[in-house]
C-alpha cells in the first residue's frame, strides 16, 4: 500500500493539471466569443445606438444585406463665385436665416403643397452615412389626424410638465411661455413628422446597415428649417417626449422608423408673438486654430 502512494500522487498530479488546462480552454472560448460576434455583426456607432434596437445584436447576420457594387464617378460640376459676391451672398443668406424664430402661433391659412414637396426635396439633399439616406417625411394635412396627433402630444406632454421634466427643465421653459397646450398642431395647416430609419431595406428583403442615422436626419432637419425659411413659412422644432412609438402606430410606419423631430407649418397668426432673445455674438461660438 506504501508503494502505491507515490503513483496515485503522480495520478492525482496529472488528473488535476488536465482538470485546470481544460478550465483555462473554456475560459478562453468565453472570452473569443463575442469577440467574433462583434466583427461579424454588422457596423454600429454605439455612441448613437438606438436603446430600443438592442436586439439587433442577437439578429442572424444572414439576414443582413452585404455591401453593394461600387458606384460609377462622374464629373463634378460646381459654381465658383467671385470673392465679392460670396461676401455678399454670405451676408445676405445669415440676414435672411437670422430672422428665423420659433412661431408657436400659426395661422390656419392654406399654404402651397408644392412648396413643401419642394422643402422636402431639399431636406432630401442632406448627406448620409453610406448615402443610406435614412430619413422619411410624413406630412399631415387631414384634420382629423392632425387633432389625434395633438391628443397623443398633449397627453404625453402633461406627465412630461409634471412629472418626467423635473423642475429645473420646467423653469428653463417658463421664460419662452410654453406649456403642454399645443394649439399649433390643429391650426397649422401641415404638420411635418421627421422619421429616422435605424436600418433599411434592399431589393432582396436583406436588411442594409444605415450609419450615423441619427446625425444623417438631423442635417436633413436643419436644411429643411433653412429652406421653409427661405420661403417665407414658420414653424418650431418639437420633440415629443414619450411620444414616438405611439405615433409611429397611429400613422402607420414601420418599427425601424423612430420619430426625430415633428414641425408644424404655415404662415404666422396676425397676433403671433416671440420671445426677444438675443444669439451670441460670433466671438463666443468661432474659435480660430
Amino acid at each position: 500500500m506504501l508503494f502505491l502512494t507515490p503513483v496515485l500522487v503522480a495520478v492525482l498530479c496529472v488528473v488535476i493539471v488536465w482538470i485546470f488546462k481544460n478550465a483555462d480552454r473554456s475560459t478562453e472560448r468565453k472570452k473569443e466569443e463575442p469577440r467574433v460576434r462583434a466583427e461579424v455583426h454588422p457596423w454600429v456607432d454605439e455612441d448613437l445606438k438606438d436603446s430600443t434596437d438592442l436586439h439587433q445584436a442577437e439578429e442572424d447576420t444572414d439576414k443582413w444585406q452585404e455591401s453593394e457594387e461600387e458606384v460609377e464617378h462622374i464629373s463634378f460640376s460646381h459654381t465658383r463665385y467671385p470673392e465679392k459676391e460670396m461676401v455678399t451672398r454670405s451676408q445676405e443668406f445669415y440676414e435672411l436665416l437670422n430672422k428665423r424664430r420659433s412661431v408657436r402661433f400659426i395661422s390656419n391659412e392654406q399654404i402651397p403643397m408644392e412648396v413643401i414637396d419642394n422643402v422636402i426635396k431639399t431636406a432630401g439633399t442632406a448627406p448620409s452615412g453610406a448615402h443610406t439616406e435614412p430619413w422619411t417625411f410624413v406630412v399631415v394635412k387631414d384634420p382629423d389626424v392632425k387633432h389625434k396627433i395633438r391628443e397623443i402630444i398633449e397627453e404625453e406632454e402633461e406627465i412630461n410638465y409634471m412629472k418626467r421634466m423635473g423642475q429645473r427643465w420646467v423653469m428653463d421653459l417658463k421664460k419662452l411661455r410654453t406649456n403642454w397646450i399645443k394649439e399649433y398642431l390643429d391650426t397649422a395647416p401641415v404638420l411635418i413628422l421627421i422619421f429616422k430609419q435605424v436600418h433599411g431595406f434592399s431589393a432582396t428583403g436583406k436588411k442594409k446597415v444605415h450609419y450615423y442615422n441619427e446625425i444623417s436626419v438631423s442635417i436633413a432637419c436643419g436644411i429643411l428649417l433653412a429652406a421653409l425659411q427661405n420661403v417665407g413659412l414658420v414653424t418650431v422644432t418639437t420633440t415629443p417626449l414619450n411620444c414616438g412609438p405611439r405615433l409611429r402606430v397611429f400613422l402607420d410606419r414601420p418599427s425601424h422608423e423612430k420619430l426625430l423631430m415633428l414641425l408644424p407649418v404655415g404662415y404666422p397668426s396676425k397676433e403671433a408673438t416671440v420671445p426677444d432673445l438675443k444669439r451670441k455674438p460670433l466671438d463666443q461660438i468661432l474659435v480660430t486654430v
